[in-house]
């Protein structure tokens, strides 16, 4: 028979678990609850009164409005009643809608266009801009090569 491989292994020492923390015992109480009561008003009948306003048991008061909202007071503005529900949507006259809409398009194109126009003309005098601080360089007498030449005798 082949015998069993014999495999590496350490031999541990025994662990040694030290004794558990003896920590203080909570001097905090459990919550109580003030738990509410009511005490009802105990009065003859008689004496109770409905408040103002209110009609008493088997008067018919006066007839409560339904509140409304408020009405049209501005000739500029419309109101268009959904259909199926009650409720109305102001809409204000043609005219204001018409300059609010053409004011909005005018300052989008405006934007568009100044942006489009700024990033043309950033593309043609970028190289511009380039071979002039090349040539002001030059005749500082700080040409690209010599600085970085410089850079790299300091390393």
């Amino acid at each position: 028979m082949i015998e069993p491989p014999i495999l590496p292994s350490l031999n541990l020492p025994n662990q040694v678990i030290p004794e558990p923390l003896e920590l203080p015992v909570p001097i905090l109480s459990a919550p109580t609850a003030d738990i509410p009561s009511y005490e009802p008003m105990v009065g003859p009948p008689s004496i109770l009164r409905p408040p103002v306003g209110v009609p008493r048991e088997g008067e018919e008061g006066p007839e409560k409005e339904t509140p409304k909202q408020q009405e049209n007071t501005l000739p500029e503005v419309r109101k268009i009643t959904i259909p199926w529900t009650d409720i109305e949507v102001p809409v204000p006259q043609e005219e204001i809608v018409v300059t609010a809409a053409t004011t909005a398009a005018v300052s989008v194109v405006a934007t568009l266009t100044a942006t489009s126009i700024f990033n043309h003309l950033v593309k043609i005098f970028k190289p511009v801009f380039m071979q002039a601080v090349k040539r002001i360089q030059k005749k500082l007498g700080r040409d690209k090569s010599t600085t970085e030449e410089r850079v790299g005798e300091t390393d």
